[in-house]
């Protein structure tokens, strides 16, 4: 079997990859009958001479491999017929912008696997940035709020080499006694919290947090079941929040009370309700003023993310009042970074850790039959058609919704 990463050449250049040179060479010790191509890239945040220097082969062909690895969305004019691609096709919520690229995969017969479906048989995913993109959100958070209220200014993430070098420059500015929220404790949420207990920051719980004062900064990571409750007020928990959404209210405005910062880390599942709307933004007692949305939902449960923001322009303000777009540091706005592709700014860190899980997971499926069916469960296509898992796509790719 014979694998190859491809070039990325979708734009916004993104600079990630499947698998880091390390990883390569752990697939070709570990699989015997594997061999790995580099299609050559002046992008990419591995060079060229990096995959030269541990004997992986950087061609400008890629045509002879067998399955090919990729990040982001590839160009309709670069996708090469009758191939196995593994890439993120943003198609599997029928995204009106990629319907195009999936009814041009179907029609070159390619066999497409997308990241975002590579599972366990509980559903669970296996291969995610979502962890950079926690990592990298809480930077940009307390980045933004020193940029607010002219604290202190820290340099852009992209600018610095790994998580490393993003600690080292939160451990040297001051922060004032205010308290942080963080919701969710998934990938996304615990990649925060790592940046939140690398600074030393206090973490409290729920009780602590809502009722006490502190004389330095504080945290909370909550999750669902602390900011929704049952509508009949019986006592709720966690899987019947996610089996049963629409039973459930917003519980968030008491932390929303208390709150200087919050940090949104959570998974927004359909039906579920909003944490705050835009009306309660507009209440006086709404304490909030500068948001790290990872999520990153639009004009969805964190009220105040109204579009997303991009790395070179991070930050806009929300006035609640008026609810539209301001200038960050007017004293009514709050300061919104959502920058919905957050890991591209700590590629090296994001692609090794994704590489290392693809390799533990996805690698060993083309050489153990797929025992456990992680391809069966991501192949979207497959002989010009949608599998039977992704015939639900079959309306949008005919283009009637």
């Amino acid at each position: 079997m014979k694998f190859g990463l491809i070039q990325e050449r979708k734009n916004p250049p993104d600079r990630r990859v499947v698998l880091s040179p390390t990883e390569c060479k752990n697939v070709l010790s570990n699989f015997p009958k594997a061999e790995i191509q580099v299609e050559t890239s002046p992008i990419r945040v591995f060079s060229d001479q990096e995959y030269a220097e541990v004997d992986i082969p950087v061609v400008q062909d890629i045509s002879q491999c067998d399955v090919l690895l990729g990040v982001k969305e590839v160009p309709i004019e670069d996708l090469i017929p009758n191939k196995k691609y593994f890439f993120f096709s943003h198609t599997i919520k029928k995204q009106p912008y990629n319907r195009k690229l999936l009814q041009a995969i179907l029609d070159k017969n390619i066999e497409l696997y997308d990241h975002e479906v590579i599972t366990n048989p509980k559903g669970q995913r296996l291969v995610a940035f979502g962890r950079y993109a926690g990592i990298v959100g809480a930077y940009n958070g307390m980045r933004a709020y020193g940029l607010k209220y002219d604290l202190f200014q820290l340099p852009k993430a992209e600018t610095l080499k790994d998580q490393q070098a993003l600690i080292d420059e939160l451990n040297k500015i001051k922060l004032p006694n205010f308290k942080i929220l963080l919701t969710g404790r998934g990938r996304v949420g615990n990649g925060s919290r790592e940046m939140l207990d690398a600074m030393g920051l206090k973490r409290v719980n729920v009780a602590e947090y809502l009722k006490e004062e502190f004389d330095e900064p504080v945290y909370c990571q909550i999750d669902a079941s602390e900011y929704n409750k049952r509508k009949d007020g019986v006592r709720g928990n966690k899987a019947d929040f996610f089996a049963n959404p629409e039973e459930y209210k917003s519980n968030f405005f008491r932390f929303a009370e208390v709150t200087d910062f919050y940090i949104a880390g959570h998974f927004y599942g359909d039906g579920a309700p909003y944490l705050y709307t835009r009306e309660d933004a507009k209440h006086p007692d709404f304490k909030i003023k500068v948001v790290a949305d990872i999520s990153c939902d639009i004009d969805g449960p964190v009220a105040t993310t109204i579009r997303p923001s991009e790395v070179a322009d991070p930050i806009y303000g929300y006035d609640p009042q008026t609810e539209s777009e301001v200038d960050f540091k007017n004293p009514d706005a709050v300061a919104v970074m959502a920058v919905d592709n957050l890991p591209c700014e700590l590629p090296r860190d994001a692609s090794t850790g994704f590489g290392e899980a693809f390799s533990k997971y996805v690698i060993p499926a083309f050489f153990n039959g797929d025992e456990d069916g992680i391809l069966e469960r991501s192949r979207m296509t497959q002989n010009g058609k949608l599998t039977k898992r992704y015939a639900y796509l079959q309306d949008y790719v005919d283009g009637l919704e």
